[in-house]
């Protein structure tokens, strides 16, 4: 059922629509260099088909995943063959370009800047990451967006109604509602719809020539079928972005959507519960120090008990996450210091901050003058300072105003204060 002819091509309307420029240039058989990126069963392969067929152009094929440098040079060679004979480019259709090594994608930067090859990359995985820059810089990156039910739903009648590929010289009667539900299981991929109505049509009740597919079969068809998730790919990724921002942006019923896709994708729930504890204190801080420990009890649970028991405490854990008040204040307050450290000098500690265990360190004024804050009023040194000289006046934690903050904010105000009036200041400088 791939499609032979660009009218015939279901989705990417963004890309190939009137004046849209890939889709001018499949039209106009003007081919060039390109880098499918999208989801699985969107149409990667079918387009540089139709790029090599409208261009005039031979097509060549190869795996990242099954071919090496080998292979590469072996369509090359042939690719320059043909060029001699015929002058005509190949098409060099490379699955899964992502696959290959620095070297490997190397290896076709000559010829495609040359013209022996129209280089077209599909990959699932975001090129910024995956691909060599000098490959970016020669080839133009196109996104292609996973189906829509109604795309789908549309593939799913092509293959119906064709008697020479699909399935139309067979009568086949399947209601608009399975129809559908067939559609949403295919999580966007035509190919996945297409095997879904295979295996449909597989399972129906025929009758009389008539072949029925009911409720009762498209539960059979569906029984385990997950979404797409592709752990360590980009979906991967973008899930667990979008868990962590709906933690961030108050929102339970978003973040309890994003735990169950991933749940449902096959994620490890101690992966989750991980970056958990990386949400409580990145993003909730001390305005709820309780998220804390709430993130650290839900991967406890989870360890103890495991799957599917613990994932109600990792729901749990999400939703008290999502409705706690928020602060990056210590976020931010430990990447400043950190910037600082990393990029200053090793100030020395002062004599009177250092521990001075032996009479040798003593005579050397180790632990000199220090203020033992017990035994000041209220157990607090006023004007005392436990920086170096050079960053006396230095500030990296600024409470927020959310929840417990509110309070810290207003004791590190009040002491604050009573450094600035104290007499018995540290530093004579220090304002």
């Amino acid at each position: 059922m791939r499609p032979r002819e660009l009218a015939d091509f279901i989705g990417q309307e963004h890309l190939l629509g009137e004046g849209r420029s890939l889709g001018e240039a499949i039209r106009k058989g003007l081919p060039h260099s390109m880098i499918l990126w999208g989801p699985p069963g969107v149409g990667k392969t079918t387009l540089a088909r139709l790029v090599a067929e409208t261009s005039g152009g031979l097509f060549e094929s190869l795996s990242a995943v099954l071919s090496g440098v080998k292979d590469i040079r072996a369509a090359v060679e042939r690719a320059q063959s043909q060029r001699k004979i015929s002058g005509r480019s190949t098409v060099l259709f490379v699955d899964e370009v992502h696959r290959f090594n620095k070297s490997q994608q190397d290896a076709f930067l000559p010829h495609v800047e040359d013209g022996t090859l129209i280089f077209i990359g599909a990959t699932t995985e975001n090129p910024s990451f995956e691909l060599n820059n000098a490959l970016l810089s020669r080839t133009r990156v196109y996104v292609l967006k996973s189906l829509d039910d109604a795309a789908l739903s549309r593939v799913i009648e092509a293959a119906l109604k064709d008697d020479v590929r699909g399935l139309g010289r067979r009568r086949i009667d399947l209601p608009d509602d399975c129809r559908l539900r067939l559609a949403a299981a295919a999580d966007g991929d035509a190919r996945k719809v297409l095997n879904l109505l295979e295996i449909a049509v597989d399972l129906g009740n025929e009758h009389d020539g008539l072949l029925r597919i009911d409720e009762s079969v498209i539960e059979q068809v569906l029984q385990g079928s997950a979404r797409r998730f592709d752990k360590g790919g980009d979906s991967f990724y973008e899930q667990i972005s979008a868990l962590h921002k709906a933690v961030r942006g108050s929102s339970p019923d978003g973040a309890l959507y994003w735990l169950v896709r991933m749940l449902d994708g096959g994620c490890d729930p101690l992966y989750i519960a991980r970056r958990l504890v990386r949400m409580a204190s990145e993003d909730i801080g001390n305005a709820d120090p309780r998220a804390l420990q709430m993130a650290l009890s839900a991967w406890d649970a989870q360890t103890r008990l495991g799957s599917p028991e613990g994932e109600l405490v990792i729901a749990h854990a999400v939703i008290y996450l999502a409705c706690a008040p928020k602060s990056n204040a210590v976020y931010n307050a430990f990447n400043q210091a950190r910037a600082d450290v990393q990029s200053g000098a090793s100030l020395e500690v002062p004599p009177h901050l250092r521990n001075a265990p032996t009479a040798l360190m003593k005579t050397l004024d180790y632990g000199a003058e220090y203020r033992y804050a017990h035994d000041e009023p209220g157990a607090y040194a006023a004007g005392e300072n436990y920086f170096p000289p050079q960053l006396q006046d230095t500030r990296y934690y600024f409470p927020t105003e959310h929840g417990l903050e509110q309070k810290i904010r207003e004791k590190l105000d009040y002491l604050r204060e009573r450094d600035r009036s104290s007499p018995n200041k540290r530093y004579p400088n220090k304002s």
